[in-house]
């Protein structure tokens, strides 16, 4: 059973991008590392030798869904998420609180709470999205769950910060976030190995976009029991101009023998290089697989500016549309530049019939190109990293927009 999580190989001689292994009983995970987000036990349209094959090394599932079907109990009955979906190397779990946050977005009462979500001091009360159903999440009862999930690493159960949060809400939502914390510790350590091997447990820094309060937070977090450090609320991922500013602000309380986590950010390749940048290990995002399904492929920056794109289009957006029609009668690879993609002896003409006829083949093909991509890209930075050549790596990039 692994008792030491993290060690960090290299550091860039440029800049805080570092390379390290995470030890755990299913694998050693190399980081930087993107983890494709596999919310209901299943990596959309992907089997579990399709994640292999693809060099995955960790995946996610989401406690929030997999709590409400097929329940935590009956996934503890088949051995834990690993037996379930027949998937041997490392899984994170998240703690719920985020899909929970997200229930009311935007549908906020006068203390900022949404109207589908009751949250008090001891938990939180909810109703399910499928079936009106209510449910409790304390943050006991979110280490349970996941104990039973029995994911590699496990999440502490936090108050997500919406991005437009104001101090006081911030605040509170941050106060509580820290004695949930405390709560989840004691929680962890009663069963840290429900299924027979170590589990470890990230808490998560909160804030919100207020400097005092992200520092407060990554102080109080780092200062606990924790095996390692995630940075949370909406901002992260979503709004990268503030994720950059929050990593600059805490950057300084992180330590260095633990791995570092920005949950929800994979958006962009450039989100990635911007991360890592800031010494940031870990990352996740659902975008590279959603917007597979719906036809928007990434390819390499060059391949992206030969094609006739708006000028005003996002600077960071480096995917195509194949459901285009300039890709009917288009019998190249996808990205000539891109050889080894897991879908390069497939045309741009052949990939859009799939999409335009609707065929399932078409969304499997799509996912199974992104989601290489950005662990190719990771594979690409652990090594410019070991070389002290990431800020070069990261230019290049920039470079070709």
């Amino acid at each position: 059973m692994k008792t030491m999580l993290y060690e960090q190989t290299h550091k860039d001689a440029q800049c805080n991008a570092r390379t390290g292994i995470i030890h755990t009983d299913h694998g050693d995970i190399e980081t930087p590392i993107f983890m494709p987000v596999g919310t209901k036990a299943t990596v959309k349209t992907l089997t579990s030798e399709d994640l292999s094959t693809l060099q995955a090394q960790i995946i996610l599932g989401n406690t929030y869904h997999l709590h409400l079907r097929p329940s935590e109990d009956l996934i503890d009955k088949a051995g834990g998420l690993h037996k379930f979906m027949q998937w041997n190397k490392p899984i994170l779990t998240d703690s719920g609180g985020f899909q929970v946050f997200s229930l009311g977005a935007g549908k906020k009462d006068a203390n900022e709470h949404t109207k589908l979500v009751n949250i008090d001091d001891d938990g939180v009360t909810f109703r399910s999205h499928i079936d009106g159903s209510e449910h409790r999440f304390t943050p006991e009862e979110a280490i349970r769950i996941q104990h039973k999930l029995g994911a590699d690493i496990i999440m502490a159960f936090d108050e997500c910060t919406p991005d437009d949060s104001s101090v006081t809400y911030a605040t509170q939502a941050m106060e509580r976030t820290h004695r949930w914390a405390q709560r989840c510790i004691a929680e962890h350590k009663k069963d840290s190995a429900h299924h027979g091997y170590k589990q470890f447990l990230f808490g998560i820094i909160q804030g919100g976009n207020h400097k005092a309060l992200r520092e407060a937070s990554a102080k109080a977090i780092t200062a606990m029991d924790f095996d390692g450090i995630a940075i949370g609320g909406e901002s992260i991922g979503f709004n990268m101009e503030a994720t950059k500013e929050i990593l600059e602000w805490i950057g300084p309380y992180l330590p260095e023998d633990k791995p570092r986590y920005t949950m929800g950010l994979g958006f962009s390749p450039y989100d990635m290089f911007d991360a890592v940048e800031h010494g940031i290990d870990m990352f996740d995002c659902v975008a590279p697989t959603r917007m597979a399904r719906n036809g928007n492929l990434y390819v390499h920056p060059e391949t992206f500016n030969e094609f006739n794109v708006d000028s005003n289009s996002d600077v960071r957006k480096t995917w195509v549309s194949i459901t285009n029609a300039q890709f009917k009668d288009d019998h190249t690879p996808l990205d000539p530049r891109l050889p080894e993609s897991p879908i390069n002896q497939y045309s741009r003409a052949y990939v859009h019939h799939l999409f335009k006829e609707n065929e399932l083949l078409g969304l499997r093909l799509a996912t199974l190109h992104n989601v290489w991509y950005m662990l190719d890209i990771c594979a690409k930075i652990r090594e410019s990293i070991k070389e002290d050549s990431f800020l070069t790596f990261k230019q290049s990039w920039y470079e070709a927009l």
